[in-house]
């Protein structure tokens, strides 16, 4: 690494041009264009700078293919600093996870899942004896500085004849462990306003724009009253793409309504990533700006938003003292088509490209 280096005429989201200054992978200095003084000079020339890039939702556990990939692969290879597993590992592998941090340059963080298989079974809380208490709260002690909240996926094919009881068995591990929930959202039963109704401020619904019979929407493309309730008491609206969980349609009813998501997240696994949908994140981003939403507003779903959640802002800021995370991204004038879960297609006029980024001060371009 560079005792220390300019990223010179770095574009912010507000159009600004600006150098950075990082040494011994701290920011040191935000000067004005063409003034930063450093032992090497990386002239962006107009690319766009953020903080750098965090996916609230990616399963980044190899050995529970085919639902996990590499770290690095769906994080610093993509313009990503920053992943949060969601609920690959519960207590039985939550170690491994955190193991394979230190094989990876890209920030790792975790949801652990409330049973202790994890994603070894796709049925995983089918049986409530997979729940154990005192290997999660054993787990949330000894990797404190890995686990940011408790994962539960509350649809028919995860929890069997169990219902809504696992979600119930969550929220008490939640709340006794000061952790919040993220919450997979799917088929029922149980049904989602019953699913919806006992989540909490901070509480995360992930996949809440997919397409799937059990969405939270009705048939006339209204919200849901529980869902613009939950939003009310504070619940965090996570998009979650994955394979089978965005829809155009539900996006545009969401953006009719003014129902905004809080953070933009892939889901993403190496199966969605070399075949699609999903692919990257910066692919995904590119489906809110085809569908009307503001650069700046799309960027702070993956950068200030998931920081404050996280209750780590200087990962979504850019500021003198902090370590250095940023992604580097230009937005480029091309057609490209977008293919949502349901393989409703669509022609955007323009794209988000990652071209590299900056992980605890070292750079990678690509």
């Amino acid at each position: 690494m560079n005792t220390s280096f300019v990223l010179r005429n770095a574009k912010l989201i507000t159009e600004e041009e600006i150098d950075i200054v990082i040494e011994h992978g701290k920011i040191i200095e935000i000067a004005h264009a063409g003034s930063g003084k450093g032992q090497k000079i990386h002239d962006c020339n107009g690319i766009y700078v953020s903080s750098g890039w965090i996916d609230l939702h990616v399963h980044a556990f190899p050995e529970v293919e085919p639902y996990g990939d590499e770290i690095d692969e769906i994080g610093i290879k993509t313009g990503v600093t920053t992943i949060v597993d969601a609920g690959s590992c519960g207590a039985d592998r939550i170690s491994d996870l955190v193991a394979s941090k230190s094989q990876s340059k890209t920030n790792l963080f975790a949801f652990l899942n409330i049973s202790r298989i994890g994603l070894k079974r796709t049925d995983e809380l089918s049986d409530l004896e997979w729940i154990n208490k005192r290997k999660i709260i054993e787990s949330i002690r000894e990797y404190k500085d890995t686990i940011v909240g408790l994962k539960a996926r509350i649809s028919k094919s995860v929890v069997g004849k169990n219902g809504i009881e696992p979600l119930r068995m969550a929220q008490k591990l939640s709340r006794e462990s000061h952790l919040p929930l993220m919450v997979h959202i799917g088929s029922s039963p149980p049904v989602i306003e019953e699913v919806v109704s006992l989540l909490e401020k901070d509480d995360i619904i992930t996949h809440f724009l997919n397409g799937k019979a059990n969405n939270l929407f009705d048939k006339d493309g209204r919200p849901l009253q529980a869902l613009t309730d939950a939003v009310e008491r504070g619940v965090h609206l996570d998009v979650g793409h994955g394979t089978a969980s965005f829809s155009f349609k539900v996006a545009e009813m969401a953006k009719r309504n003014n129902i905004k998501f809080h953070t933009i997240s892939t889901d993403i696994y190496r199966m969605n990533r070399e075949n699609g949908p999903v692919f990257n994140m910066a692919h995904t981003l590119t489906k809110f700006l085809y569908l009307g939403y503001p650069l700046e507003e799309v960027i702070a779903a993956v950068t200030s938003t998931p920081a404050n959640w996280l209750k780590k802002p200087e990962l979504g800021r850019i500021k003198t003292g902090d370590t250095a995370n940023l992604s580097l991204f230009r937005v480029k004038k091309e057609p490209v088509t977008l293919t949502d879960s349901e393989k409703d297609k669509r022609i955007a006029k323009r794209k988000i490209e990652p071209m590299g980024v900056v992980v605890n001060g070292e750079i990678i371009t690509y």
